[in-house]
């Protein structure tokens, strides 16, 4: 059963996304998802991965060794009153490996529980992190 979590801006629901990507909760993460079958999610490298279960099961596996430390910077953002659109750049750094830098879409939509994550793609970025692209210790 979905949570009665309701949250009032995309911006809310991006937070809670990444806060619960970097604790590992993978349950916290997919209330954030729409309840719409249409949903979908492609990771690095990966395949389209359309509606809940298949989204959870990849969650489910990237998460199993505990949270990313993920850093969104460089957000660029365009909405309406029932769409946003929010591209940026993820620093990720894990202790295995060096760190990396992706380029993150994640489409959101307000719907009778408040906003959630409709769709999300992200792609490894072309070429070294920029200098100037300082990753911030919070979303904003």
């Amino acid at each position: 059963m979905k949570s009665k979590l309701h949250l009032g801006t995309a911006a809310d629901v991006e937070a809670a996304f990444y806060d619960a990507l970097n604790r590992g909760d993978v349950d916290a993460l997919m209330d954030l998802w729409a309840d719409d079958d249409e949903i979908y999610c492609i990771h690095p490298g990966g395949p389209r991965l359309c509606g809940h279960a298949a989204i959870h099961a990849s969650w489910q596996a990237i998460l199993e060794r505990g949270g990313l430390q993920i850093r969104p910077s460089q957000l660029h953002e365009t909405h309406n009153m029932m769409c946003a659109v929010h591209s940026m750049v993820e620093g990720v750094t894990s202790s295995a490996e060096e760190p990396a830098h992706l380029v993150a879409t994640n489409i959101y939509m307000k719907t009778p529980q408040g906003w959630r994550i409709a769709s999300r793609h992200v792609s490894v970025a072309p070429g070294p992190a920029s200098a100037g692209a300082a990753m911030p210790s919070n979303l904003h």
